[in-house]
Formats: C-alpha cells, sequence, structure tokens
C-alpha cells in the first residue's frame, strides 16, 4: 500500500513544475520577476520549473502568493481512478463472497450469496462489529439466544464477540451485504472449515 502511495505522490509532484511554468507565463511573468516578488533565486525556479528540484511547501507558499493563486493550484490534484470494484468471487465454505471494496484492513464490504441448504448452525465470536442487509431471499441469524428469519429490505447489526451463525432457511438461496473489519474479513472469508 505504501508503494502505491509514494507513486502517486511523485506523479503529484512530478506534475508540479510544468504547472509553475504555464501559471507564470500565463501571467507574463519571467523568472527575474518572479525571483524578486519571492525572494527565490532564478536557479532554484528554473530547477523547480524543469522539475531538477522537488517542491516544498517553503518554495510553493512564496510563488502562490506572488502569483496571487491558491496552493492548491500549483500542485493540482492527483488523478482519480476508476471508481469501480472489480474483484473476483471467493467461494469459501459454500458460500460466494464478492468483495465490494478494494483496501485491505479497515472496514471491508461484501456481497455474500448462499445457497439453498439445510445447515446446523455453528455459532463463533471473533472481536469487531458485524452489519447485515437481505437483498433476496431469506436469511437464518442465530444470535446469542436470538434466532430468527430476515427478509429481502431487513438489516441487522451486532457485536461480533456475541455468538453468531447465519445462513440459508433451507427454502431457497439467500444474497445478502455484510459489512465487517479485519476479525470478520479473517473469520468469515479467509479461515478454514473446521471439517470438510
Amino acid at each position: 500500500m505504501s508503494e502505491g502511495t509514494d507513486e502517486g505522490t511523485d506523479e503529484v509532484l512530478a506534475g508540479v513544475g510544468p504547472r509553475l511554468r504555464r501559471i507564470r507565463k500565463e501571467r507574463g511573468a519571467t523568472l527575474a520577476g518572479l525571483s524578486e516578488a519571492t525572494g527565490i533565486s532564478v536557479s532554484t525556479l528554473s530547477r523547480l520549473e524543469s522539475g531538477l528540484r522537488k517542491p516544498s511547501l517553503e518554495l510553493l507558499l512564496p510563488i502562490a502568493r506572488a502569483h496571487q493563486v491558491p496552493l492548491d493550484e500549483l500542485i493540482g490534484e492527483p488523478p482519480v481512478g476508476d471508481p469501480r470494484v472489480r474483484s473476483k468471487a471467493i467461494v469459501r465454505h459454500g458460500r460466494t463472497y464478492w468483495p465490494l471494496t478494494r483496501q485491505p484492513g479497515g472496514l471491508q464490504a461484501f456481497k455474500v450469496l448462499v445457497p439453498q441448504s439445510q445447515q446446523e448452525p455453528e455459532p463463533r465470536t471473533h472481536e469487531g462489529y458485524e452489519w447485515l442487509y437481505v437483498m433476496s431471499g431469506k436469511l437464518r441469524v442465530v444470535l446469542g439466544e436470538h434466532d430468527v428469519v430476515m427478509v429481502a429490505g431487513e438489516a441487522a447489526e451486532f457485536d461480533t464477540r456475541v455468538p453468531h451463525w447465519f445462513g440459508s432457511t433451507g427454502e431457497g438461496p439467500v444474497e445478502f451485504l455484510s459489512l465487517f473489519g479485519p476479525q470478520g474479513e479473517r473469520i468469515h472469508v479467509r479461515a478454514k472449515p473446521a471439517r470438510s
């Protein structure tokens, strides 16, 4: 993750020089004139514009003031990538999970499909908190001493330290959305089944 962040930062910094040159020329300013207005040497300004010197806040603030532009106009915005999440389905314990988030760690979102089956609930516990939303079918939720059936359009949230289990009622498949933290991802998606 840090490598991607460094690449993104480098890409933004690489765009600063050409942007500085463009803004200066649009305003009809010379390097000598900008040097006089900012107190930054002509050679430093030239190296900034050509990308031979990394921009710093100490250099960019006076330039922004001299050009009377916001600092973010000099820096520019990082490019926005395609926001769509394109991930492959994960099949675990007979359930199919579609990741709806890209970044590891933190809150995770999954669409889950549980086929029609009659299962004996095996409640488990782990650190974290979970939120469920039923999209279609009927979802059986066992939470502590509660045993409820949820239908499309219903949502539930709970502390995952309470013994819990959810699955098909046996009447058909069920499709739902699930949000949980890293501990929940490890338990639901990555853990190996207790028995084959």
